[in-house]
């Protein structure tokens, strides 16, 4: 749509921007090298504030704009048409606006040109977030959610600032829907992401990871702060009750939490921490939250060892058996990789193979493709 807009006009720069309380930042650019500027710095929050069509044909004539540093610097910043982007129900959210390097003149059916291409690009942000929420909860599906925390993760970093991750479980869910069916379960799960978007601020992303897995992005909040969260979030779901002809329903839920550090900085390493130390919430009993630190730290297991093994899984009276990768070893624990964790149970044996090693192991930790267990 960018590029349409420089061909169809001519003109050097093309955009696509939102805009939120204090900066505008780029869905689409072709000709500038920035990716979010500033509020206060944009030409663009004039339009968003009186949400009607802006034409500068000469910047360096117009008093709002002939000493903005885009104009007396570098950038030589000249013409600017900008129309506002809004949404099916009137609010604009940002701009879509064709920008020159010279004064040029623009009639009344560039303007709707451009006002139309504006709408065009509504319809295709609003079509992309229906494909992005899911429609029973209407939290972020789980792509969605794993794009937009890269941006939340990505701004973090840039500015130094804090961030956590929430991934949370509903306890013994598969009993819901098997007692009081489906229509039963999906209830449940409507009335705590309603819980749950209630409870979060504005700036949070709350996203369904699947089935009744959900996980959260919490900006500018470090692990204490995520902690304390996780635990409003807990009781706030304990507390609510689901009614309809199955009779009166409760819920809970196990969290687990990390943080943004020097080792995690990315989406899939923080999701893996939070959902390991949601499992072992599972495993101490459910209804409780625990943080990665706490594993990590977790007296019981000793020091290891990196190394790399293949081993073997063995349970159900050894009639089953699961290949691993041994990642670390110790005296009286290891950390495991396999191809999936699930109906991996609780306890079982760890063979290395050719060493003639065995021992019974009990998972302490655990997300779909890592394990930390403690020897028996």
């Amino acid at each position: 749509m960018v590029r349409l807009i420089k061909e169809i006009f001519a003109i050097d720069i093309g955009i696509v921007s939102v805009i939120d309380a204090h900066r505008q930042w780029y869905k689409a650019c072709s000709g500038l090298s920035s990716d979010e500027v500033p509020r206060e710095n944009t030409f663009c929050r004039y339009v968003v504030d009186c949400e009607e069509p802006i034409v500068v044909e000469d910047s360096t004539k117009d008093p709002r704009f002939s000493k903005h540093p885009a104009v007396t610097g570098e950038s030589h910043i000249r013409f600017y048409a900008g129309v506002p982007l809004k949404t099916h129900d009137g609010h604009a959210i940002g701009t879509v606006c064709a920008i020159d390097r010279r004064p040029r003149s623009f009639g009344s059916k560039d303007l709707a040109i451009l006002t139309e291409l504006a709408g065009a690009a509504m319809d295709r942000i609003e079509l992309l977030q229906s494909a992005a929420t899911d429609s029973l909860t209407e939290a972020l599906t789980r792509r969605a959610f794993k794009q937009e925390a890269e941006q939340f993760i990505s701004l973090a970093l840039r500015h130094k600032h804090s961030l956590s991750c929430v991934v949370f479980d509903i306890d013994h869910f598969k009993r819901v829907n098997d007692t009081y069916g489906h229509a039963a379960g999906d209830e449940v799960l409507k009335t705590v992401a309603s819980t749950c978007r209630t409870a979060l601020r504005a700036s949070d992303l709350f996203g369904r990871l699947g089935g009744e897995e959900f996980a959260i992005i919490l900006p500018h909040i470090d692990r204490e702060g995520a902690i304390a969260v996780a635990e409003k979030l807990r009781t706030a779901i304990s507390s609510q009750e689901v009614c309809g002809d199955y009779g009166t329903l409760s819920a809970t839920a196990s969290f687990g939490v990390s943080a943004l550090s020097i080792v995690s900085k990315d989406i899939e390493t923080l999701l893996a921490q939070a959902d390991a130390a949601m499992y072992q919430a599972k495993h101490k009993g459910r209804n409780r939250c625990v943080s990665w630190s706490s594993i990590q730290t977790d007296p019981t297991t000793g020091s290891r060892r990196r190394v790399l093994k293949a081993g073997s899984i063995i349970f159900n009276d050894r009639r089953s058996t699961i290949d691993c990768t041994i990642r670390s070893l110790g005296s009286d624990s290891a950390g495991l990789s396999v191809s999936n964790s699930a109906g991996i149970p609780p306890e079982f044996v760890l063979a290395i193979k050719g060493e003639g090693f065995e021992t019974g192991c009990q998972v302490i930790a655990q997300d779909r493709q890592h394990m930390e267990v403690a020897f028996r």
